[in-house]
Formats: structure tokens, C-alpha cells, sequence
């Protein structure tokens, strides 16, 4: 009898985590390795959230809540959705989890049976298909291209939606793309959802801030009513407010489905970091002026990318709309073999090469289910950055 679980044998660790500790160990060795590969802001956490997290430890404000969320967190969210998105929601409509990762997870267990399918568009957060089959769902993948900016039709979405289909889960802007669907593009989406009533949608809109050049974020509920009373809208403040350490996401929407997801964080983690909460509170109550500032370096190190990666010959980096990664293709670039000996013979094996010649840590397209691309986040310096793509040119140059 096996001592381990079987459903661990249908999952696998996330590769983007694997390729951090693997820099990071090169790193420790002495070599002078440059990480692309985590999707964490590079900026500090900002001094008046900082500063609320320190009053509510000398406030004592450092036990038990309630398992998903103080009221005044709970209230701010609502607050925020009503403000910058126009979705009204109270209260006992929202969760908040240990990060956006939880909540996500939470609501997998909570309705997911043996045989229920979820529609997951292609580039995709690693996670996601990995708690679905955790959860006991079965991940459907829809295929975007390179060629409609990594961004699903609405035939697509049409043509794998089933009876089996309980979920379509939509990231925009995307990991690990950055592409951002439009007004138009996301109405064309809910169109096809409104005509499966069965379909419910689980949105992702960790980097709803993120937003770049004329760009405007929206999300399915706010595009589409209708879809309200079968919609789970789920965000954070890991990315736009630099807070990925404190672990705080949440998620709106039906009272059932919230209540259920409750009973699943009660007997799990129980509640969030009180101390991160009241963080959060501010985070989402307090001033946002360094909002803009902060989008005004990512444009800068976006630009910088793509233009620097544009420029390899084999190589074809779309620019996004959002987030801070590029996913560029590396078609060309298949076949050809590394000045070490390495045959190039899919995003892997790049991505590999890459470090271990170049000592530059990127996340190979394989990982989120679309090849051959690699995916380079841009949250860092730009001198890091620019002297990261000068040794990826250096490197294709290299490739023979």
C-alpha cells in the first residue's frame, strides 16, 4: 500500500518556483545569476501600509479572526469593487484568503466533483490546472497564439465548453503573457457564457492595476450583469501594491459559494495573518498616488524588453497590455544547438541552457501550456534587465 496520497501523482510543483530556488542556488555557488523568472514587484511595500501593519501590532491586534476575514477588510473590498469596478457586493459575499492562490483553491474544493471539467485558456497561471485536478476537476485547455496576442476567441471558448463544464477561469492582464482583453474582446467572451447557463466564471484579476499606454481594465461581471449571480471575482494586493509576503487575497460573489468556501478555510488554514489584514485595509482604503509612478517604471522596463528581444533574430515578443511579463516565441530558435552542446529542442531546454550558460533564470513556455515561448517578468531594475537581455542576445547570437 502506497503511503502517499494518489492525487499527488496528477500534480506537479510549480515549475516558476523550481526555477527561482534553482537560480537561487547557482546564486549561493557564487555565480552572478539574474532572476526573471518570479512575478514579484521589485518596489517595497508602501510606508503608510507598512505603517498601518505596525499600529495594529502595538494595537494588539495580533489573534484570532474570523476564519476569511476581519469586517473592516471585508467592507474595504466591497468598497474598492464598487469604486473601481461598479460591482456591488456586501459583506457576507466576500472571502479573504491566505493570497489570491487560496481563494482560488478554496473555491475549486468547494464545487469541483469527479468529471466536472474547467475551461483554462492557454497561456495559463501554472497553478491553475494543478488545483483543478487537486480539487478532482478535469482541466480543459483552450490554445490562444502568438498570432491573437495569447488572447482566447470566443470560438474557442465556444468549442470546448461541455455538458461537463462547470468553470471557465479568466486571468486579464495575464500571467504570464501580459495580455489584456478589451471591452469588446472580454463582451464577445460573455456572449458565449450567457448562452451556457451551467458555466460559471472564476475571474482573476490579480493585476488589475497593472494596466498600461490606453489600456483600460474590465472585468466579466462588470461587462456582462447577467453573469453576477454565477461569477466568483477574485483579486489581491500582492502585485499592485507590492505586498506579495503578506498573503492576502479575496474573492466576491454568491453567498452560498463564499459560505462554502469558508467551511474549506476553516478546517485549513483558518484565518489570514491578522497583521496583513489590517494592512490590507489600508492598502485598498489608503491613498493609491503610487500607483501611476510605479506603472511608469514597468512601461519603461516593458518597452525595454521587448524592443531588446525583438531584436534576436529567430525570437518574436509581442508587447502586453499589462502585468509585468513578456512571453516571447522562440520558433526560430528551435533545432539550433548551444555553444556547450545543448540542442535546442523546445522551450526547456532553452530556458536551461540559458541559465546554466548565460547564468540568466527564466520560466520555459511548457510551463503554462503554450510552447515554444519563455516567459521573462520584468520586475526588476533596469539595469538588471537590460543587462539580462543583452546576455539572452548574446546567447541566441550564439546558437548554431
Amino acid at each position: 500500500m502506497s503511503f502517499l496520497a494518489k492525487t499527488l501523482s496528477r500534480v506537479k510543483p510549480s515549475p516558476t518556483i523550481a526555477m527561482t530556488a534553482k537560480a537561487a542556488e547557482l546564486k549561493a555557488q557564487g555565480r552572478d545569476i539574474i532572476g526573471l523568472s518570479a512575478g514579484e514587484p521589485d518596489f517595497d511595500t508602501p510606508e503608510n501600509i507598512r505603517n498601518a501593519a505596525k499600529a495594529a501590532i502595538d494595537a494588539g491586534k495580533t489573534r484570532y479572526t474570523a476564519p476569511d476575514g476581519i469586517p473592516e477588510l471585508k467592507q474595504a473590498i466591497c468598497d474598492k469593487l464598487q469604486r473601481d469596478n461598479g460591482l456591488t457586493y456586501t459583506p457576507k459575499q466576500v472571502s479573504v484568503g491566505t493570497g489570491g492562490k487560496q481563494t482560488l483553491y478554496n473555491a475549486f474544493m468547494a464545487t469541483l466533483n469527479a468529471g466536472d471539467e474547467v475551461v483554462i485558456p492557454a497561456p495559463y497561471w501554472v497553478s491553475y490546472p494543478d488545483m483543478v485536478l487537486l480539487a478532482g476537476g478535469t482541466p480543459v485547455i483552450a490554445e490562444a497564439s502568438l498570432e491573437s496576442n495569447f488572447k482566447l476567441t470566443a470560438e474557442q471558448l465556444e468549442a470546448a465548453i461541455t455538458p461537463n463544464t462547470k468553470w471557465f477561469i479568466f486571468n486579464s492582464p495575464s500571467n504570464p503573457s501580459g495580455a489584456g482583453y478589451s471591452r469588446d474582446e472580454l463582451k464577445a467572451l460573455t456572449d458565449v457564457l450567457l448562452r451556457h447557463p451551467h458555466v460559471w466564471v472564476m475571474t482573476d484579476d490579480m493585476y488589475e492595476h497593472l494596466a498600461y499606454d490606453d489600456f483600460e481594465f474590465c472585468t466579466p461581471a462588470e461587462v456582462e450583469p447577467q453573469l453576477y449571480d454565477r461569477t466568483l471575482t477574485c483579486n489581491g494586493v500582492s502585485k499592485a501594491y507590492a505586498m506579495t509576503g503578506w498573503r492576502i487575497g479575496y474573492a466576491a460573489g454568491p453567498e452560498h459559494l463564499i459560505a462554502a468556501m469558508r467551511k474549506i478555510q476553516s478546517q485549513s488554514t483558518s484565518n489570514p495573518c491578522s497583521v496583513s489584514q489590517w494592512a490590507a485595509v489600508e492598502a485598498l482604503n489608503g491613498t493609491q498616488d503610487f500607483l501611476a509612478p510605479n506603472n511608469e517604471k514597468f512601461v519603461r522596463r516593458r518597452d525595454m524588453a521587448v524592443q531588446m528581444l525583438n531584436e534576436i533574430e529567430g525570437v518574436t515578443c509581442p508587447s502586453p497590455e499589462g502585468a509585468f511579463y513578456v512571453y516571447p516565441s522562440i520558433a526560430g530558435l528551435i533545432g539550433k544547438t548551444s555553444p556547450a552542446g545543448t540542442k535546442i529542442v523546445d522551450d526547456e531546454t532553452f530556458a536551461t541552457a540559458l541559465l546554466e550558460e548565460k547564468d540568466v533564470a527564466v520560466v520555459f513556455g511548457a510551463a503554462f501550456g503554450l510552447s515554444p515561448n519563455f516567459r521573462v517578468s520584468y520586475a526588476t531594475s533596469d539595469e538588471a534587465l537590460k543587462e539580462a537581455c543583452t546576455r539572452i542576445q548574446t546567447f541566441c547570437a550564439s546558437l548554431a
